[in-house]
């Protein structure tokens, strides 16, 4: 690049040499030799403006290029912030939404729990009134002459509702709801506790409990059905059940003995075939 020292360096060069040409050659020659000189300064001139020129249109594209990536780089920036906030606004959307069905779904909890506090009150006064009705019906039928009924082999005086509490359980008992048997027979003997009906119910209790594997309450209720009328029908049946309840309390000596007791006492009945197949099996100790 050419300074403007150096140019000045050059046409004070330019000058000399033409100053000394002068004195050497003619008038003419001088003045053409400083025409030529006065061209080439021209021409330098004009190079040193062309490259300036040059230069500057290089700067203002460097500075428009620094501009265009500038704005190119904000647009990103500004459409980035655009897309978050977007997906932002969104989230909180969907938030609120959530906020919402769950404030919605504790005031359906709330509802219902309410519900089912006023349906457990009426279902509660319901009970009552009906238990009520009941005792008044029991008292009513109590109030009643005794009857005289035939069951297992003996003649009882029952009253009414004793024996129809009792045909209720029994009726549990063989559509083979042992559990609800079990209530029935033991609300009986609770309601009851002088009944006539009182060695069949335990009997029958017994042989619910049986089923449902409760050994130990079994064997205890037909040891006291044993303390009492040996003419019931369900002895023979109450000796045989006893004695596989000691089996499954494993009480093989004690279980011998009511199998002992039954085929001695009723030899010719089914449940002493049965305790003559199951005597033999037995591990004593």
């Amino acid at each position: 690049m050419i300074t403007p020292s150096r140019l000045r360096l050059a046409c004070l060069t330019l000058l000399f040499a033409g100053s000394v040409q002068a004195a050497m050659f003619e008038d003419d020659e001088a003045r053409r030799a400083i025409l030529d000189l006065r061209q080439r300064v021209e021409n330098l001139r004009q190079a040193q403006q062309s490259s300036e020129a040059a230069l500057q249109r290089s700067l203002e594209a460097v500075t428009k290029s620094q501009q265009t990536i500038r704005e190119l780089v904000v647009r990103d920036m500004q459409a980035e912030t655009s897309r978050l906030q977007q997906s932002m606004l969104q989230l909180q959307t969907q938030i609120d939404g959530l906020k919402q069905t769950i404030s919605e779904l504790r005031g359906e909890k709330d509802q219902l729990q309410r519900e089912i506090m006023l349906l457990q009150r009426s279902q509660k006064e319901a009970l009552s009134s009906l238990e009520e009705r009941i005792t008044k019906h029991d008292q009513r039928f109590s109030k009643l002459e005794p009857l005289v009924v035939q069951i297992d082999g003996l003649e009882l005086q029952v009253d009414p509702s004793e024996k129809k509490d009792f045909e209720l359980a029994l009726a549990t008992f063989r559509k083979g709801e042992f559990a609800g048997a079990i209530v029935a027979f033991s609300t009986f003997l609770r309601k009851y506790p002088e009944t006539g009906f009182r060695q069949s119910a335990l009997f029958w209790l017994a042989s619910a409990k049986y089923v449902k594997r409760e050994y130990l309450d079994a064997s205890n209720q037909l040891k006291a059905f044993i303390t009492m009328n040996e003419g019931h029908a369900k002895f023979p049946e109450a000796l045989l059940t006893l004695a596989n309840s000691q089996i499954e309390l494993m009480l093989p000596l004690e279980a011998k003995k009511s199998f002992e007791d039954l085929i001695a006492q009723y030899p010719s009945s089914e449940a002493a075939q049965a305790a003559k197949e199951r005597l033999p099996k037995l591990k004593l100790p």
